[in-house]
This record gives C-alpha cells, sequence and structure tokens, in this order.
C-alpha cells in the first residue's frame, strides 16, 4: 500500500470514528495501522505477535473486537476458510485469493474476469446476496519445493 493511501485511510478512520462518538485510542489506531501494514492477510494471533513488543498489555479480545470495529466501519473485511483461522483484509475493494491447502497462506487474486460472475438466483435459497469473493484452494510455490525436495507426494 503506498503511503498516501495508507494515510489517507488512517485520515478516514479518524473521521469515522469522530463521526460516531468512538475513542481514536492508541490500540485502535496500532492494530489498523499493523493491518494495513500487512499484505498476508493477517489472523488476530498475528496481528498480536506484530504489536507485541509496542504494545506488551495488547489483548486477544481487544484485537479481535477492534478488527470486528473496522469491518463495521467498512476498512476491513474478514476472509474464513474451513479449517483455518478467520484472516483479516484491508483491501476492500472486491478481489479473489489463492488459499494454500498446506501452510494456509492467502494471497490476493486480481482477475476482472472473476468479478463478471453473475450473482446466483437467491429465490431457491431465501439469502439476499450483496456480494462474493472466490477462493482457489490448492498448494503454493514453497510448499510445493518443500513437498519435491522431501520427495511427499502432492496431494
Amino acid at each position: 500500500m503506498t503511503n498516501d493511501r495508507f494515510e489517507s485511510r488512517l485520515r478516514i478512520f479518524t473521521q469515522l470514528c469522530k463521526e460516531r462518538g468512538i475513542p481514536v485510542t492508541v490500540q485502535r489506531r496500532a492494530i489498523l495501522e499493523a493491518l494495513l501494514d500487512s499484505s498476508e492477510h493477517p489472523t488476530v494471533d498475528d496481528i498480536l505477535t506484530a504489536l507485541r513488543l509496542r504494545l506488551p498489555d495488547l489483548s486477544h479480545t481487544t484485537v479481535y473486537r477492534v478488527l470486528e470495529l473496522l469491518i463495521e466501519l467498512g476498512l476491513a473485511r474478514k476472509t474464513c476458510s474451513p479449517g483455518s483461522q478467520c484472516r483479516y483484509d484491508a483491501n476492500i475493494e472486491r478481489h479473489h485469493h489463492l488459499v494454500c491447502l498446506v501452510c494456509e497462506r492467502m494471497v490476493d487474486l486480481e482477475d476482472a474476469s472473476l468479478n463478471d460472475i453473475p450473482i446466483p438466483d437467491r429465490r431457491a435459497t431465501g439469502y439476499e446476496l450483496v456480494d462474493y469473493s472466490i477462493q482457489f484452494r490448492g498448494t503454493c510455490p514453497e510448499c510445493l519445493r518443500k513437498q519435491k525436495g522431501r520427495g511427499t507426494p502432492r496431494k
């Protein structure tokens, strides 16, 4: 993320908090900064680890609550994969993901053709569909190299 975009997102956060009467605490700002700095789709634990030296009293509960606040404010998204911890993403534009089944690494996939998939007819399910993202699951290049180095057959 460019420095201008980073600063812009911090200003938007401050403005949204001000409009809603939410204090901009050191912890809230630090958690947003950690999320904006990460391209790895961090978990609550990842953010807690990144901030542990700077904010030694920071708790899992605080990180979780602040991330949920960021989602509510429209500044982050939560992405969950079956059998994995939820991950958080500061990229709020429509995009898709590649997920490694071995190490659980998640990377963004930008593909405009995936953005044009029509939302299915909701009448059969009763759901009110408003958005979608696609996850492709497989094995990342690093895990493939490790598997080939050990002679482990590919799943």
